[in-house]
């Protein structure tokens, strides 16, 4: 499991690091002024940030090799997780979804946690079928794979997550070889579906959809939300009001400050100087990520830092674009930025992963080929990013 003979230190992606750092700080800074300046209403975030280092430390140090051989039992507890929460899961009257497992007064959201485990399994999976992506039966075989915990996600109903989930798994499967004409088929079936889903919503899932098309509508209803968000992104300006001075975010005017609109706080106090230094530092993380994946001679590392890259994109472009209006509003939080203990800890032991990947990525695969699986004639296929 540890190996540190694997891992080349040269390697070590030191502005992976650095950015991940910078954001963990300017997060905190920045959720300390959405609480008014209350240092003990982020004292959770605090301590998550610190683990979440130590866990980056720690998974620094493991062999990927032998990480991704039990993805099989990551997957069956994942299902079982997802499973428990649709039994005993909280939060439906409060956020429309059963997302929320409490265990005393400590509480967690399994998707959230779900994700790394499935960004691990896909691409141990996709790494075992490599060289035939493209036959019926390995497509069919990965469709119900990601399948079955996108629906128990839908059930909880949680569309945002399922959202960011399906996201990051076209990432990660376009990476692994899909070829185009497959592509092409996925993607109108994929506007179908969503043209259907987005015909049958009904109460605030309407309600958004409706204030997404028509800015206008409701502003002082189900639309109250983003128009506050937008007057205070607009209000900052250039310079900003001033840290702890946003009239918008102080004083209440802006619902889910510190989660979901956690970037109006920031872009009113502190500017459109201060939103472009935040961009900036995503931006050079996410090309990092693209680097490692791109460079690794190792299938598994590449799909697996393609997952992380495409979940923190997505959740940064989302939450900032549906605090822009350029998206429909969904309770997808900023990393870094918005409170959640859970999630915190999640993005930073992805980025442990991506940091473990960056010292291993110049071995190459093992060469094992599984015959069950792979036909003599596919044995001497391209390799998968050779689309056809």
């Amino acid at each position: 499991m540890f190996n540190l003979k694997k891992k080349n230190f040269k390697d070590f992606d030191i502005l992976l690091l650095i950015s991940t750092l910078a954001l963990s700080i300017y997060g905190l800074i920045v959720l300390y002024s959405a609480y008014g300046g209350r240092l003990a209403s982020i004292k959770t975030q605090i301590f998550s940030t610190l683990l979440g280092f130590i866990f980056i430390a720690i998974i620094c140090t493991l062999d990927l090799d032998v990480v991704k051989k039990p993805y099989r039992f990551y997957y069956a507890g994942m299902l079982g997780l997802l499973t428990i929460t649709l039994v005993i899961g909280r939060g439906l009257d409060e956020w429309g979804a059963k997302s929320w497992i409490y265990l005393g007064s400590f509480s967690f959201q399994p998707a959230e946690i779900c994700k790394i485990i499935l960004i691990v399994a896909l691409a141990a999976f996709l790494d075992k079928y490599k060289y035939s992506i493209n036959t019926p039966l390995v497509l069919l075989g990965t469709i119900v794979f990601v399948g079955v915990p996108l629906g128990l996600i839908l059930l909880q109903p949680d569309f945002g997550t399922a959202m960011v989930y399906v996201f990051f798994i076209a990432a990660m499967i376009f990476i692994a070889g899909l070829s185009w004409k497959w592509i092409g088929i996925f993607a109108v079936a994929g506007i179908a579906l969503g043209l259907f889903l987005l015909a049958n919503l009904s109460g605030f899932r309407a309600d958004r959809i409706e204030n997404f098309l028509n800015p206008s509508r409701d502003t002082s209803g189900s639309n109250w939300q983003q128009q506050q968000g937008m007057i205070a992104i607009g209000s900052g300006m250039i310079n900003g009001r001033g840290y702890l001075n946003g009239s918008q975010s102080q004083y209440g005017y802006i619902p889910e400050k510190e989660t979901d609109f956690i970037f109006s706080v920031l872009a009113e106090e502190l500017g459109f100087i201060g939103a472009i230094i935040m961009i900036a530092l995503f931006t050079v993380l996410i090309l990092r990520l693209i680097a490692i994946a791109k460079s690794s001679n190792n299938t598994f590392i590449s799909l697996l830092v393609t997952g992380i890259a495409g979940l923190i994109f997505i959740h940064v472009f989302e939450n900032v674009g549906m605090t822009i209006g350029i998206m429909p509003v969904t309770g997808i939080p900023l990393p870094f930025f918005s409170n959640g203990g859970t999630f915190q800890l999640l993005i930073l032991v992805c980025i442990g992963f991506a940091l473990s990947a960056s010292m291993q990525k110049n071995q190459y695969d093992d060469g094992i080929i599984d015959y069950d699986t792979v036909t003599p004639l596919e044995v001497n296929m391209v390799r998968p990013s050779k689309r056809k």
